[in-house]
């Protein structure tokens, strides 16, 4: 019905950069809000930044300044821009959609398989 394919993590030192992406496909009638939780082992999944359709943005405090999420209406797609990533920013990050699909003509919620970020020297 609807997937959401995430690309772009991996290892990156202390100080460097990463750029997430996330597309959404499938029967989609619209794409509300896109954003991107975390989750670092033996913690709990937390929210990192949010964006709506019509671009307005919000980030957790512990990423704000060094995060830049955005987003591609034509092609669906949600970036995170990760800079000046710290050791604590290692965590699977996670994207989600609130979609409203062709088939019901409603709102549901919509995730990513995860896609792993290391910051390590």
């Amino acid at each position: 019905q609807v997937q959401l394919v995430e690309s772009g993590g991996g290892l990156v030192q202390p100080g460097g950069s990463l750029r997430l992406s996330c597309a959404a496909s499938g029967s989609i009638f619209k794409i509300n809000v896109m954003g991107w939780f975390r989750q670092a082992p033996g913690k709990e999944r937390e929210l990192v930044a949010t964006i709506s359709s019509s671009s307005s943005t919000y980030y957790a405090y512990s990423v704000k300044g060094r995060f830049t999420i955005s987003r591609d209406n034509a092609k669906n797609t949600v970036y995170l821009q990760m800079n000046s990533l710290k050791p604590e920013d290692t965590a699977v990050y996670y994207c989600y959609a609130d979609i409203v699909t062709y088939v019901t003509m409603s709102q549901s919620n919509f995730w990513g398989q995860g896609t792993q970020v290391t910051v390590s020297s």
